[in-house]
């Protein structure tokens, strides 16, 4: 009589897979079970840092193939993994924390495995973003991820305009050097709202930041510098808070500019953002397009 062959088990790193992983922020236990395990199975770990990633495996007494990944290198490197999967490599995205993507490096290899058909399975865990929403005590059931703010003040100050009538808790990222000045120019812009300041969250020298814009501002300014990754949480627009018409007017002019919509449809969609009056804001546009067009 012949006996049955043992069903043989399905590995988990099953070939071709690309598995997005998050890492902790700081404290090397935000780890899950799951995540552990993908590392450790998998034949290939594209790191954003390569040192940092692999010093976080010793501590969980895991060694694996590395190979460096960001954003300096994943044009020309993307192609070279995606070419991996095809030919059965199994392979996890790591960042140097958090999860992979969330301005972080990654976006590039997630679009190009797609657009090849290979699967993409994320293995859920640690984000800054949500980490510091859970304990900022600011309106959670809806928010806005703007990420990091652009480097060029110009341009930076346009999008916290585009952001000033936004109903929902804004989440930042910004660098310690510059968290200064985003902060003056929200309360500028947005007004002094109430927020948080996340800074080197799960780690030892964790900080949260609680109040007013300004009273952030007050706690900040007179430290020697500002350290660690900063997570900043700004509340939402209140429907019954005017906004600064400077603040309005350059909305209006950016909606001119981009000739996308009718001076009536303009008109309509600022006034419910801001609760000024659609008539003030269609003359407003009229005035500007005239202007513009050289009348």
């Amino acid at each position: 009589m012949n006996k049955k062959s043992p069903k043989k088990e399905i590995s988990l790193s099953s070939p071709g897979i690309l598995y997005v992983v998050a890492t902790p922020l700081g404290n090397r236990d935000d780890i899950t079970l799951r995540a552990l395990k993908v590392l450790r199975d998998v034949d290939l770990i594209a790191a954003e840092d390569t040192r940092k990633t692999r010093g976080f495996l010793a501590l969980h007494s895991i060694k694996n193939n590395l190979i460096s990944y960001h954003e300096h290198n994943e044009a020309e490197r993307t192609p070279a993994l995606i070419a991996k999967l095809q030919q059965g490599t199994s392979l996890a995205l790591v960042s140097n924390a958090g999860t992979p993507t969330v301005s972080d490096p990654g976006y590039r290899l997630i679009e190009a495995a797609l657009k090849n058909h290979l699967k993409v399975t994320p293995i859920p865990g640690v984000s800054a973003a949500t980490a510091a929403l859970s304990v900022a005590g600011l309106p959670t059931d809806s928010f806005i991820f703007a990420g990091f703010l652009a480097k060029k003040k110009a341009k930076r100050l346009r999008q916290l305009n585009e952001l000033a009538s936004e109903p929902r808790t804004l989440i930042l990222y910004e660098s310690p050097r510059r968290i200064l000045t985003l902060l003056d120019e929200a309360i500028e812009i947005m007004g002094d709202r109430p927020g948080m300041l996340a800074r080197e969250m799960t780690k030892l020298h964790e900080e949260f930041v609680r109040g007013r814009l300004s009273e952030i501002v007050d706690r900040l300014k007179d430290r020697a510098g500002v350290k660690g990754e900063c997570t900043l949480l700004i509340a939402g627009h209140d429907s019954g808070q005017e906004i600064p018409w400077p603040v309005v007017k350059q909305q209006i002019e950016a909606a001119v500019a981009s000739g996308q919509d009718s001076l009536s449809a303009i008109a309509r969609e600022i006034a419910a953002k801001t609760g000024i009056a659609k008539n003030k804001i269609y003359a407003a546009a009229l005035k500007i397009s005239k202007e513009d067009a050289g009348e």
